[in-house]
């Protein structure tokens, strides 16, 4: 199963993954992007990456990774 991976420390809240992402993506209580459904919030197996993939090839700070 995939994996998508966010690096918190790199965000910079812009919003662009959950605007674009919303089914993966959300704003954080730190307004910096969350993972939905994750227990950490940076990691998250899925069946499909879907639109994970435009926020990924989106992100001005490249924080998030497909793995």
């Amino acid at each position: 199963m995939p994996k998508i991976k966010l690096d918190k420390s790199k965000c910079i809240g812009c919003g662009t993954c959950w605007v674009l992402c919303d089914k993966f993506f959300s704003a954080g209580d730190d307004n910096k992007s969350t993972l939905k459904g994750s227990s950490n919030g940076q990691e998250l197996e899925v069946d499909e990456i879907g639109c994970a993939q435009v926020a990924v090839d989106t992100c001005p700070t490249q924080c998030i990774k497909i793995l």
